[in-house]
């Protein structure tokens, strides 16, 4: 073979796409068409607090943390999940998950359960050992989460509008905008 066949070869590179820089871009919520506030407690506990989970040798602010940037990592397409509340205090923490599509409203919870129970309990369940929180119901039933959620809704932005089936329960005022949290009817 010829040596100067590839003499050109530079003009031919493309650098490969690391996969794990692809979730590490910074969130925007303008990116996203619907967000939820969402609450999770484990199910049929073995421990009264969070804090309690060190008895079983684990760390869950780290862990939570860890399952996260995974998943975000992996579904950045989609979803976006941030830890929002996490007092070791309490028996539950709180997520936002951010949609890059909207949800109807007869679909929300199935679709929201799907990610929790399919999407996030394997990863704390196995990859980070939490199925020794819970009792021996929740193993037979493989739960880990009880999860409740309300829509959240950004106010005064041209592309979120409040639909009339949503009632005001609390107001957040950020820097730009008025933020309401949001609950079904």
């Amino acid at each position: 073979m010829n040596e100067k066949f590839f003499a050109d070869y530079k003009k031919f590179i493309v650098a490969p796409v690391d996969e794990k820089l692809n979730g590490k871009e910074s969130f925007d919520p303008k990116n996203y068409a619907s967000h939820y506030i969402m609450t999770l407690s484990i199910f049929d506990s073995r421990i009264t607090t969070l804090k309690d989970a060190g008895k079983y040798e684990i760390d869950v602010e780290k862990s939570i943390k860890t399952v996260l940037k995974e998943f975000n990592i992996k579904h950045h397409e989609r979803y976006h999940l941030q830890l929002l509340e996490l007092d070791k205090f309490k028996n539950y923490f709180v997520l936002a998950l951010s949609s890059k599509t909207e949800f109807e409203t007869n679909e929300e919870n199935e679709r929201i359960s799907f990610i929790v129970d399919k999407m996030l309990t394997n990863p704390f369940y196995v990859g980070q050992g939490w199925f020794n929180l819970i009792g021996e119901k929740g193993r037979i039933a493989r739960k880990l989460f009880c999860c409740s959620f309300m829509k959240y809704v950004i106010e005064n932005q041209d592309h979120l509008k409040i639909d009339k089936k949503f009632e005001s329960i609390n107001g957040f005022i950020s820097k730009n905008d008025e933020i309401k949290l949001v609950k079904n009817f």
